[in-house]
This record gives C-alpha cells, structure tokens and sequence, in this order.
C-alpha cells in the first residue's frame, strides 16, 4: 500500500484557540452546565492556593486572586488546550520572591511584561515543538529544589516565630529559624498542624473534596471561635482592599531591562516548561491533543496581561487542570467561569479574608510543596545511569543553595554535553585498516556496510565507514581515524551509508579531511550518501573542491579508487 501523509495544517490554523474550535463543533446547554460545575469547583480550589502563593512570593493575597482572575481568563480563551487551568504557581515562588527583594514589585511588573512577550515569540517561532524535549532530570531537580524552598519559607509562620528578618538565602535562613525556635507560638502551631492534619485526611478519605478550602475555613472558625492569638491575613495586611486599576505599562529604561532579562527568561521559561506539562497531562487523561505554540502566545499574552494589571507571573496548573478535568469540564469555558467566579469572590466576599490564619496558608503550602517535590519521580531517578543522576543532584542543589536561574541554565547544559558523549559513544568511526576476518568462499556476497579487510583494498587506498549520527560531538573522532593511518593514502574513501543525519560540525570535519588529504596529495572519495547529509554537504560547497569525487555506493567507491591508483 502506499504511503499515506496527513496534510499539514495551514500556519494560522495552528495558533486558532481550542474554545473557537469548541464552539464550532457546536455547544449546548448540557455542556455548559458541566463546565460551570467544573469552574466552580475549579475556583473554590484555586482560591486558597493563589492568596497562600501570593503571601509566599512576597506579594499581597489580592494580587494572587488578581492573577488567577486576569491570566486565568485570557490562558483559558486563547490557549490551545481544552481544559488548561491557569494561575499563579509553587514554580514561580522563588524567583517572584527574589525580582521583588532585588527590583521592587515595579521590577516585577516589568519581568513578567518580558517574560510574556518572550512566549509570544517563542509560539510564533514554533519553538513549543521542542520545550517538550526537556530532560527529566532537570525538571525533576529545579521542581524538587523550588519545593524544597517553599517548604523552608512557611517554616515562620508554620511554627509562628518571632522573627524581625528572614534572610533569603537558604542556609542562612535555616541557621536563623533554629535560632528562633524557642519562640515557636503553642496555639499557631496547633492551627497549622490541624490544617494541615485535615488535608491529609481529606485527600485520603474525601479525594473530590476541596480539602485545601475546608481546612482554611476550619482554621478561620477555631482561630475566632476560641479567639486564639495568631497572625491572620488582615492582621499582617491592615486595610488591604483588591483594587481593580487601569491597565498600565510599567516604568521602563534600557538598564532596567538589561538587570531582569535573567529573571524574565526564568520565568519564560518555568512558564513555557510547566504549561505544556500540564497540557500533555491533560491530553493523557482525556485523549484529546493540545496545540503547543498557541498555548504558549496564549501564556504570554495572559503574561502581559497579568503584568499590565499589576498582577503576578503565570502559567498552566498541573493540579487544577487535573481537578477541572475530573470535575467533568467539557471546554475552556471551565476556565473562563473558574475566573469569573474568582472575581465574584473579589468584589462581593473579599472581607471575610481578613479572617484567614497565616498558619493555615502555611499548611497549604507545605502541602504543595510535598506535592512539587514528587519524592518517588526523584527516587527513580536516583536508579538512572550515573550522568543522569549527577544531572539531577547539581539541578537540585543549585535551586535550593544558588539560584533557580543559574541552576537551570547549569542543567540543561549539562544535559546537552551528556546527551553529545553519549551519542559520541553511539556513532562508530571505523577505518578498514589491518582487520582481520573469518575465512569465506570466494562466491560468498558481502553484506552492504560490512567493514573491510585490508586485501579488498587496493593498495594505496584507505576507507573509513561511519555509522549514526554525524555531529559537532563526535566530528573530531573523523581526524583522529585519519590519524591512526600510516603511510598516507592516494586515495581515501568515507562511506557515510550509515549516516542519517548530519550538522555542520560534522561538514566541516569532512572538509578539513579533505583539505589535509590534499596536502597529501590523496583524493576523497564520498559514497553512500542520504538525502539529509547530501543537501548539508552540497550547501557547505564540500563538493567543489577538486580533489573529492561522489560514489553511489561503496562498490562504485572501489572500482573508482581503482581507476585513480592506476
């Protein structure tokens, strides 16, 4: 039978959002009503968790609210996903609460307008398609770190310490919380444990109840029912009322700009990365496909918004896409509702926040950092090949001791160099010199590809195969083969039959094989050639020099280096 290829879609059709192509298959009452049961269920979740992520990044519970409201809307209307949720996240903790202690939450403003439009440009340059690709090991590493961090935060209001400054970095910290210790608060501990204690049980017991909202509102009622002293929202934030402003550009210079490109890149970055895990999470569980780069211009332009609105970084919520998906969402509507029942909340009940502990917003978070850390994803990775492992553990320890921004960076690079040694080992450079084979009948065939002995060869003639891949990691190994040759051939073959695929690297290491076997006097002969390491060869100009020549195969190889001895 013959090949079959789908057509590929035109390049608008890509970046069309999943609710316009929702509506178009027609949409009734039924589904709506599914989705405003999935919204509201959905919000009720996502309102402990955005006012608790807000007090830990160092901003104001509105501005959580805020974002979940603003980015929620916008990731849900646009995003090439049926059932993303969007909102601020535990990802976003450390490096929200590091631009705000360097920069100011004006800085931070400003990052997140940056970050949003680096998604933009990574959606239209299609650059979603590879974000999928990144290693496990790092991801693994920065989310256990980030986890470990959050945890570590909530450890002030946990225990309620009395403390004048909590240092932000983490050994330091640590050494300052043991010093505290002994102001450690009875009654705010006894809040927070039985918040916390109520959670577990919950989940354990009651899986489909918002068991982060009941635990918040127990805390509240026990906290004012036997007037327990203890910090609440409106005892830390006095007078704190939401404020809806016109959207607004933050203050903008060219050094500005230059101090957060780190900071907006790791937030671009977080952003793209969790997104679409939550996206492929989504697909696994409905067996639906999502669009990579519209959901990225999506997370950018809610990004944007977010920032204009004064309001926080933020990104696809694995957890509570997961809950709108068993809540029974049918369509991005569910998002859509999910953040207008938080603004309902805003404008009509935002008082009755002033009554929240802190130690139960501590609980919440230690819970989701638990939930980040994704202890047994980290164990089995432990059980992976030794490079994998150290990839894990230095990801780790940067995020936690240094620097989620340089722990990233270090990650996938160490990732990249293992990856490249890794199909260096892979790839085979073999030169058919002094190799010694089994006895054969004359009429025995040759397989295609199979090395050569030393008496198939004319004399004078040399031949190397190469067999994988052909890149920048394993290009030197060309010249070293060239290196372990004697006396220099007059002509030398490369048959590259076992080649799919090659990068410039590896076209320049073949022309500076040339380039030294004409210093020789010896002639190039390249046989076998794909479709891929032709065009690349052809394009780099290889084929002009004089002294190489093309072959079919390696037989047509043969019978030419024939011709050129003689």
């Amino acid at each position: 039978m013959p090949h079959v290829t789908s057509p590929k879609p035109d390049n608008w059709a890509l970046f069309v959002p999943k609710l316009v192509t929702v509506l178009k298959e027609g949409y009734d009452l039924r589904a709506f009503r599914d989705d405003f049961i999935a919204g509201l269920t959905v919000a009720i979740v996502a309102l402990p968790l955005a006012m608790a992520l807000a007090i830990a990044s160092g901003a104001t519970p509105d501005k959580g609210i805020l974002t979940a409201v603003v980015a929620g809307f916008l990731i849900s209307a646009l995003g090439g996903s049926r059932f993303q949720i969007g909102g601020p996240t535990g990802a976003f903790v450390v490096v929200v609460f590091n631009v705000i202690a360097q920069f100011g939450y004006d800085g931070l403003v400003l990052a997140t307008l940056m970050a949003g439009v680096m998604l933009v440009a990574a959606g239209v340059f299609r650059i979603g398609t590879f974000i999928k690709y990144m290693p496990q090991p790092v991801v693994t590493g920065f989310t256990a770190g980030i986890a470990v961090i959050i945890a570590s935060s909530q450890i002030k209001d946990f225990f309620g310490l009395v403390m004048a400054h909590v240092p932000a970095e983490f050994f330091p910290k640590l050494e300052a919380l043991a010093i505290a210790m002994p102001s450690a608060h009875l009654g705010t501990l006894a809040v927070a444990f039985g918040a916390l204690a109520l959670i577990i049980i919950l989940r354990r017991y009651r899986p489909t109840w918002p068991g982060f909202l009941i635990a918040v509102v127990f805390a509240a009622v026990l906290v004012q029912l036997f007037q327990i002293p203890t910090d609440t929202i409106g005892s830390r934030f006095v007078g704190l009322e939401p404020s809806f402003s016109m959207p607004a550009l933050p203050a903008m210079s060219m050094e500005r700009i230059i101090q957060l490109f780190p900071s907006a890149f790791t937030i671009a970055f977080l952003a793209g990365v969790e997104s679409l895990l939550s996206a492929l999470v989504a697909d696994s569980m409905t067996g639906r496909r999502h669009r990579s780069n519209c959901e990225l211009v999506a997370q950018g332009i809610a990004n944007c918004g977010s920032a204009l609105m004064g309001g926080l970084p933020a990104t696809g919520a694995i957890a509570r896409t997961a809950t709108n998906i068993r809540s029974g969402a049918r369509s991005p509507i569910a998002g859509i509702l999910h953040s207008l029942f938080l603004l309902a909340f805003m404008l009509v009940a935002w008082p009755v926040t002033a009554y929240i502990p802190l130690a139960a917003l501590a609980a919440v978070l230690v819970m989701v950092a638990w939930n980040m850390s994704e202890i047994d994803r980290f164990r089995n990775l432990m059980k992976a090949p030794f490079g994998d492992r150290i990839v894990l553990l230095i990801t780790f320890g940067l995020t936690v001791v240094v620097d989620l921004t340089v722990a990233i960076e270090v990650g996938v690079v160490l990732a990249a160099v293992l990856f490249m040694h890794r199909m260096s080992e892979a790839v085979e450079v073999q030169a058919h010199l002094k190799l010694i084979e089994d006895d054969v009948g004359d009429d025995a065939p040759r397989q295609r590809g199979e090395p050569l002995g030393e008496h198939d060869l004319p004399p004078g003639v040399v031949a190397s195969f190469i067999k994988g891949p052909f890149f920048f990691g394993v290009a030197m190994r060309l010249g070293e083969t060239l290196d372990r040759i004697g006396p220099k051939p007059r002509v030398f073959i490369l048959n590259l039959e076992g080649v799919p695929l090659i990068d410039g690297s590896g076209a320049s290491a073949i022309g500076t094989l040339i380039e030294r076997c004409e210093r020789h006097g010896a002639h190039v002969i390249l046989c076998g050639l794909q479709n891929q390491p032709r065009k690349v060869l052809e394009d780099m100009n290889i084929f002009d020099d004089a002294h190489v020549s093309v072959a079919p195969d390696f037989d047509a190889a043969l019978t030419n280096s024939r011709e050129l001895v003689a």
